[in-house]
Order: C-alpha cells, then sequence, then structure tokens
C-alpha cells in the first residue's frame, strides 16, 4: 500500500482519520468492517480506481487513524464519516460499506438522510447481528442475527478482548472464510485487525452487535448493490430481506464454492468487482 497517496483529516474534536486516495473521477468512499483496515480493501482500490476516485478511509481507531480515548460507537462513527465528507468536499458519493461499515452507512443515514451520498453498495452485514429474545428462530434466520441472544454475544466480546496475539486473532476471524484461505493470507489479515486496540475493538463490537437497522432498511430507497454469501457468518437470507425493502436494490449472492465467505471481496476479488462495475456503470 506505500503507493497510494494518503491523507489525513483532522475532526472538530482533534481525532485523526487516515485514508487512502487514488484514481480519478466519480468518488467511491470505501468503509472496511469492524477492526478492519482500509488495507484490506486493496483489490478494490487497485481496480476501481481505473476510472474512480477511490477513498479508503480507516475508521476511528482502525488502521493507521490515531487511537482515539473513545467514541467506539456506531453513531460516532457515522458522524466522523459525516465530518470527513464534509472536510473532503465530497458529494454524489457511492458509499461501499463491508460488515460493521454497513452499520456506519445505516446510522449515517438515520441521523442525516442521504446529502452527500447518491448509492450504496452494503457487502455482508446483518440488520441484527443479535437476537432479541422475543424473536422466533425462523426470524433470527431472516434478520441475519449471528448470535441467538446477548449471552452468547459476550462470550464472543470478551474472547476478541483477550485475544492480542495473530495466531490467536486468525482462530477468532478463521469462521469468516472458506476453507481455501491460505494461512499467510488469514496472518496479514489478523494483523491489520490488531492495529485496533483490543480494549477498544470490544467496545464497538458490543455497541455494533447489539443495534438493530430494521426500521432505517425499509426506510432506504437509493440505488443500492446487495452482496452476500452462502458460507457468511450472516445468513443469505439477510441480504436478500434487506434488498426486498427497497425497489432501488439488487442482490447478488456468493456460493460457497466461489470464495462465497463473509470476505468474498477479498477471496473472489475479480467477480466481486465485476459486479460493482455493472452496478457502477448502470
Amino acid at each position: 500500500m506505500s503507493d497510494y497517496e494518503r491523507g489525513t483529516v483532522t475532526l472538530s474534536n482533534g481525532d485523526h482519520l487516515s485514508y487512502i486516495k487514488q484514481g480519478s473521477g466519480p468518488v467511491v468512499v470505501l468503509l472496511p468492517g469492524w477492526s478492519q483496515s482500509a488495507a484490506q480493501w486493496k483489490h478494490q482500490i487497485d481496480d476501481l480506481a481505473q476510472d474512480h476516485t477511490v477513498y479508503a478511509l480507516d475508521l476511528r481507531g482502525h488502521g493507521e487513524s490515531a487511537n482515539s480515548s473513545g467514541g467506539y460507537r456506531i453513531a460516532r462513527l457515522a458522524a466522523d464519516l459525516r465530518e470527513a465528507l464534509e472536510l473532503a468536499d465530497l458529494d454524489d458519493v457511492t458509499l461501499m460499506a463491508h460488515s460493521m461499515g454497513c452499520s456506519v452507512v445505516w446510522a449515517y443515514l438515520e441521523h442525516y438522510g442521504t446529502d452527500r451520498i447518491s448509492r450504496l453498495i452494503l457487502v455482508d452485514q446483518a440488520p441484527m447481528v443479535t437476537g432479541k429474545p422475543w424473536l422466533t428462530d425462523e426470524e433470527k434466520v431472516t434478520y441475519g442475527c449471528l448470535f441467538p441472544d446477548a449471552a452468547a454475544l459476550e462470550g464472543f466480546v470478551t474472547a476478541v478482548n483477550a485475544t492480542d496475539t495473530v495466531d490467536g486473532h486468525k482462530e477468532i476471524i478463521r469462521g469468516m472464510f472458506t476453507a481455501d484461505i491460505d494461512e499467510d493470507t488469514l496472518a496479514w489479515i489478523a494483523e491489520q485487525n490488531l492495529m485496533m486496540p483490543r480494549g477498544s475493538a470490544a467496545d464497538l463490537l458490543w455497541d455494533h452487535c447489539l443495534q438493530d437497522w430494521r426500521d432505517v432498511i425499509v426506510d432506504i430507497d437509493l440505488p443500492t448493490l446487495v452482496i452476500g454469501a452462502e458460507k457468511s457468518i450472516f445468513s443469505a437470507e439477510s441480504q436478500r430481506w434487506i434488498a426486498d425493502q427497497n425497489a432501488n436494490a439488487s442482490v447478488v449472492i456468493f456460493e460457497e464454492s466461489d470464495g462465497g465467505s463473509h470476505f468474498m471481496f477479498f477471496e473472489n476479488p475479480d467477480r466481486f468487482n465485476r459486479h460493482v462495475r455493472e452496478f457502477l456503470n448502470a
């Protein structure tokens, strides 16, 4: 990533966010998921920068952004995104977000509407990560609940908070990939994740996983591409549900044999980028 231009935006409270900028043309802003870095979008940056201006943002405390003493909540990340777009004077933006990055997009839309945003690409995030006690098992599948209840979430967040080694974190994220992922790649991704201090990562994960975005999603009418996968941690049904709420949305589901994991954009970037380009050029 050293060949890419990097910039920094300084937020009104003094916090610094780092971003990668590449290319020229219509603007696409890439938001990584929980504990991930902008560098993990490298296959998409290289491809899209041929005819787009690509900004890949390291969220608060992630990647090369400064480790803030607080603010590890989805609502704050959405406020950071809003301020970053304003400071960079970006308008008519396509937002492409992965996993928790989608929750940041939904929070942005809830609080700031569609100002500066023209299209969305939502990559594999459930409307609800943790099931509510009154939901049926069928509803939990429909909404993509990874954790059946708060107790299950507590166990996972506790493990995250206690795991600060590459080998340990590889085991935490291994199930987010297909069996074809190689160990060196998995180690690199774990290293990128561990750039975020574990306490901050645990705080943000807890907040993120207790959100319910269904009421926001049903009001979205922006042109939207939803991308999911059969071998994801989130059900393919949940991705179809998101697309079904929006008459201007389409959905693509990757099969397991085609790199169809939570990180399909990393495991099968050629196919992923092809779908993204078809959407952008439509």
